[in-house]
């Protein structure tokens, strides 16, 4: 069998292999993602891949609660949440603190609007970018997250390598290194082979 034939099967199955041991580590099939605006510095930077990990293999933890409990994340009470906006699973996820959770017809911060249902209060760690919370603004205006709008839970940060691997572009990438590594490997196998029977 040739060399890049024998390279495109053994990189399909690394590739399952890696997916499926994301999903079995994390609860989702995608890595990770990468931080596409300044909401979260300091404690994200544009550019930065976050692994996530399934909202159902693990509890959320809102700021309120973090402070009760100590407990911290990034730098600050309570977790950071992947989450869809409006439900929306066509658009960018948003990765932003939990703040709290509101029960529906509860307000939604002093003096706010009743929310329409049940769902968590979120907003951006930058002080500059969102003073205020996504749902005061036009982030999830008036829509707290609602549970299965949220992917999961921020767990590590790796900084820069979101520049690579966000989008389509970034898939092509990590795709073709893989491939590139295995054809390497083996053309190099193939190489001492010949040298041996010499």
């Amino acid at each position: 069998m040739k060399v890049w034939i024998k390279a495109i099967l053994i990189s399909l199955i690394v590739i399952a292999a890696i997916k499926i041991s994301i999903y079995a580590a994390t609860g989702i099939w995608q890595m990770g993602f990468a931080i596409q605006s300044e909401s979260m510095k300091p404690n994200m930077q544009k550019g930065d891949l976050i692994l996530i990990q399934s909202s159902q293999h693990t509890n959320i933890i809102t700021y309120e609660d973090g402070k009760i409990l100590d407990y911290r994340s990034f730098n600050d009470y309570g977790n950071l949440i992947a989450y869809y906006p409006y439900g929306n699973f066509n658009t960018i996820p948003i990765i932003h603190r939990a703040v709290y959770y509101v029960e529906a017809g509860e307000p939604m911060w002093v003096d706010g609007p009743a929310a329409p249902h049940a769902g968590y209060i979120t907003k951006g760690d930058n002080p500059w970018t969102n003073p205020s919370f996504d749902q005061q603004g036009s982030i999830s205006y008036n829509q707290p997250v609602k549970k299965e709008w949220v992917i999961g839970v921020a767990r590590a940060r790796i900084p820069y390598i979101g520049y690579f691997l966000s989008g389509m572009g970034g898939t092509v990438l990590m795709y073709s290194v893989i491939y590139a590594v295995i054809a390497g490997f083996l053309l190099r196998r193939e190489k001492h082979k010949k040298v041996e029977l010499i």
